[in-house]
């Protein structure tokens, strides 16, 4: 009718009216949060970003200090590695989230060069506030910092000293992965590089083009000894013993993904017995089957027999008198694994493997370490493929030790993988960094317009890494700083900060304090995305969050 359709319109109306003088409030829904402008919205990001930066300066470098950070789940991590530190604190700023994700990212690409990433977008973020405040416009400085990193993008390869063809070369790998590791674990670096390349190589195989796939170096960490006690071993470790009584065999390998028992069947069923002889042979056709199967296993060849699920005792006794070593495997990951570094086939049936299903094992023995046994699957690293699972037996005082240790070691791993792919290496030590500095700042000399501004803050930003070593270090910065820029105007690109603070606090960058060309490039990249993205930001807009019960 008429009547109902105009009280329709009139709803519509109410519903879609806008109080203009309410502003923004009187458009979203009640409870979200609105900040805007310079002051609202860019410099609150831009605090937040410093805040994170701050946190994980102080862990840069051989002499950085380690944070202490108790996670959701009371957990207790005692770490200087930027990527686990910046995950564990659950960030909820979105602007600083901007700066985990690229640390994140740049810990999946490389592995290294973490801290780098958070620290200089957060330098950069910090040089911004004074721009903004000197009066420059947001969009001049997103300009300025562009052209200043093209200009970086440009000048970075020209800053190559060495380029590394032979992969192959174990003193080579242990010369370039010995400051990736001093960065995390100073000291120790001599125990831990040979390890480190010495369980790549294994995995390399003799022939082709050499490239490590991280996941090929497994690490078992073993509470209990002392760091000099860890070893490398071709192969896979299994953290727990067999089943049974057999300690060592070598030979073909069957690999079951289900229990090695007898089926049960899914209906339910009721068997009554009259007498003794009733229960004495109710059990005589089940052990029968099974003593089929287990020998059908065994007359295949194989010596060692794996289980993905539970071994039943009847199993167990014809697995012993048959003389195969059985162990069980819970983890499915573990599983794969196992089967990759033996290469056989995982059967979901109960049954003869095939030839092609099995794999080989030169020996599997059983080994006890500290106060607990594990079982070592041994493989021929000299084959032409290599062996393809290799696993570093890491040994330390506490747990929380060994988890800085195997962090540590990752970071190793990648910065081989990725000089697989670039064997190009920079100075390290910061001197790079200044020696991009000083070029970064003579081309903003050059450049017309208020973009300059931004080009000398970036070209600053560059120095904290200087000037970061210096103070963890417990030297004085702004002398380092002084000595870095008077060598470099004089030519002397390969001066860097010498942490054990000998002379004037720098020296000549050898070949043993090298840096990747591909992870410096890479967080770099990363570093002023994040910049860029968070000083795009000119209005924060936070809708109600759901749940009632939230703070």
């Amino acid at each position: 009718t008429k009547k109902e359709k105009k009280k329709e319109v009139v709803r519509m109306a109410k519903s879609m009216a806008l109080n203009s003088a309410a502003g923004l409030a009187g458009m979203l829904k009640a409870g979200h949060k609105h900040m805007e402008g310079v002051d609202g919205a860019t410099l609150r990001n831009i605090e937040a970003a410093k805040g994170l930066a701050t946190i994980v300066r102080s862990s840069l470098g051989p002499n950085g200090m380690n944070k202490l950070v108790i996670n959701h789940l009371e957990k207790i991590i005692v770490t200087s590695d930027c990527a686990t530190i910046v995950k564990e604190l659950e960030i909820q700023h979105p602007a600083a989230k901007m700066l985990e994700l690229a640390a994140e990212m740049q810990e999946q690409e490389c592995g290294d060069a973490t801290n780098l990433t958070v620290s200089f977008a957060g330098e950069l973020l910090k040089l911004c506030e004074d721009l903004l405040r000197m009066g420059l416009h947001t969009s001049e400085i997103v300009m300025g910092y562009k052209k200043a990193y093209e200009f970086l993008e440009k000048t970075l390869p020209s800053l190559v000293v060495e380029t590394l063809t032979d992969t192959r070369n174990e003193a080579e790998l242990i010369r370039i992965c010995k400051p990736v590791l001093a960065a995390k674990q100073y000291g120790y670096e001599d125990i831990l590089a040979p390890l480190v390349a010495k369980a790549c190589m294994q995995t390399m195989g003799q022939s082709g083009r050499a490239s490590v796939k991280t996941d090929s170096v497994r690490i078992a960490k073993i509470i209990g000894g002392n760091i000099s006690q860890s070893e490398c071993i071709a192969g896979m470790v299994i953290m727990r013993g067999t089943e049974g009584s057999i300690q060592h065999a070598s030979g073909k390998v069957a690999v079951f993904a289900c229990g090695v028992e007898a089926s049960a069947t899914e209906a339910k069923g009721t068997v009554l017995m009259k007498n003794a002889d009733d229960l004495m042979s109710y059990n005589k056709s089940e052990e029968k089957k099974m003593d089929e199967i287990i020998k059908s296993i065994a007359d295949s060849g194989a010596k060692v027999l794996i289980s993905g699920g539970t071994v039943s005792e009847m199993a167990m006794h014809f697995i012993e008198r048959y003389g195969m070593m059985c162990i069980k495997i819970t983890s499915k990951w573990d599983l794969r694994r196992i089967c990759s570094a033996t290469n056989s086939t995982a059967l979901v049936r109960l049954g003869p493997p095939t030839p092609d299903e099995m794999g080989y094992c030169e020996s599997v023995d059983v080994k006890e370490y500290g106060v607990r046994k594990f079982c070592v699957f041994a493989q021929n690293p000299n084959a032409g493929q290599g062996c393809t699972v290799s696993t570093i037996l890491l040994r330390a005082s506490t747990s929380s030790v060994l988890n800085d240790l195997e962090r540590a070691v990752d970071d190793g791993v990648n910065c081989i993988a990725t000089l697989c792919q670039n064997g190009q290496l920079l100075p390290g030590g910061g001197a790079t960094e200044i020696e991009l500095s000083q070029r970064i700042k003579a081309y903003g000399d050059s450049c017309p317009g208020l973009e300059q501004y931004a080009i000398r803050s970036f070209a600053k930003a560059l120095e904290f890494v200087p000037r970061t070593l210096a103070e963890n270090s417990g030297q004085e910065p702004t002398d380092i700083l002084a000595a870095l820029q008077a060598a470099h105007a004089n030519g002397k690109s390969n001066v860097g900060v010498d942490i054990e603070g000998n002379g004037n606090g720098t020296k000549e960058i050898g070949p043993d304090c090298l840096d990747l060309f591909a992870a410096k490039d890479s967080a770099f990249r990363l570093s002023v995305d994040a910049t860029l993205t968070v000083l795009r930001v000119d209005q924060i807009i936070m809708s109600k969050p759901a749940g009632g019960g939230k703070q």
